[in-house]
């Protein structure tokens, strides 16, 4: 048992480190770490890994509030809508087989993973796009510094919010690599803000994921205290040396981690 929470500490340590220097999308390899090194089912993994995903996400949150730099109304409807379509997800997810969920997850963690690759790539080459932001839906008001808040709007951040709800429930992912992204095309928000607005939505959603899955019986608590514990230490270890070693190399390493992740889980869970 001591072991089995030392490993369990050190792994979500490993998670928490991810987060910290590869931005809000780095939690989604906590379930391949918890299927691999904890000999989880997808299905107990999923909320196992958002309970950690939560907590250091929260904490990152709660860092970026006192920055001043999340922007909590816009938070504040993306996790809503999260909130409201994550049971379905987690419902869904404890009533479909081990093999069709692990290679789903594989699936999207090999997109993710091809769009960072890509994203790096450009970041290398420093190609810079102009912002348009005539062609967003939400954008700064220059003079009072808050988003206007139009229908468009609205409807861009329910949407993102339902998307990344159901992915949180389904597969345990925070939905950082939904969120970011979808901010950065609907808003002109700088990528400091967009990331701490991302990880209050994952912080709340994912806790609202994990309050569902405690009371339905799904959440390995023993894996899950120790799991959780481990990657906010190593978050908040992570985020002294994050300006040093943050950049577009360290996207690469970790997008081509997460596709080796990726094609493990497929290759598992069409053998299965």
């Amino acid at each position: 048992m001591i072991e089995h929470s030392a490993l369990s500490i050190l792994l979500g340590g490993f998670i928490g480190a991810i987060l910290a220097l590869t931005g809000a999308g780095g939690g989604i390899l906590a379930v391949p770490v918890l299927v691999f090194g904890l000999d989880l089912s997808m299905a107990q993994a999923a909320p196992v890994g958002l309970l950690a995903v939560g907590l250091s996400a929260g904490v990152g949150a709660v860092l970026g509030l006192r920055d001043g730099v999340v922007r909590y109304r816009a938070a504040a409807l993306v996790a809503v809508a999260g909130i409201v379509v994550a049971p379905l997800g987690l419902y869904i997810a404890q009533r479909v087989s081990n093999p069709p969920l692990a290679l789903a997850f594989s699936l999207v963690l090999l997109y993710v993973c091809l769009r960072i690759l890509r994203k790096a790539s450009v970041d290398l080459r420093r190609v810079e796009i102009a912002p348009r932001a005539e062609a967003m839906p939400c954008v700064l008001n220059a003079a009072r510094g808050r988003l206007r808040w139009t229908l468009p709007c609205a409807r861009a951040l329910a949407f993102t919010g339902l998307f990344s709800g159901l992915l949180s429930g389904l597969l345990g992912v925070g939905g950082g690599f939904v969120i970011v992204p979808a901010l950065t095309r609907c808003t002109n928000l700088e990528m400091k803000s967009i990331t701490a607005t991302s990880l209050a939505v994952i912080a709340i959603v994912s806790m609202g994921s994990v309050t569902t899955a405690a009371f339905t019986g799904a959440l390995d608590w023993q894996a899950g205290v120790p799991f959780g514990t481990g990657a906010i230490l190593g978050l908040v270890s992570a985020r002294q040396v994050a300006h040093r070693l943050a950049g577009p190399r360290l996207q690469q390493a970790f997008a081509i981690i997460g596709m080796l992740a990726a094609l493990m889980l497929g290759s598992h869970a069409l053998m299965n």
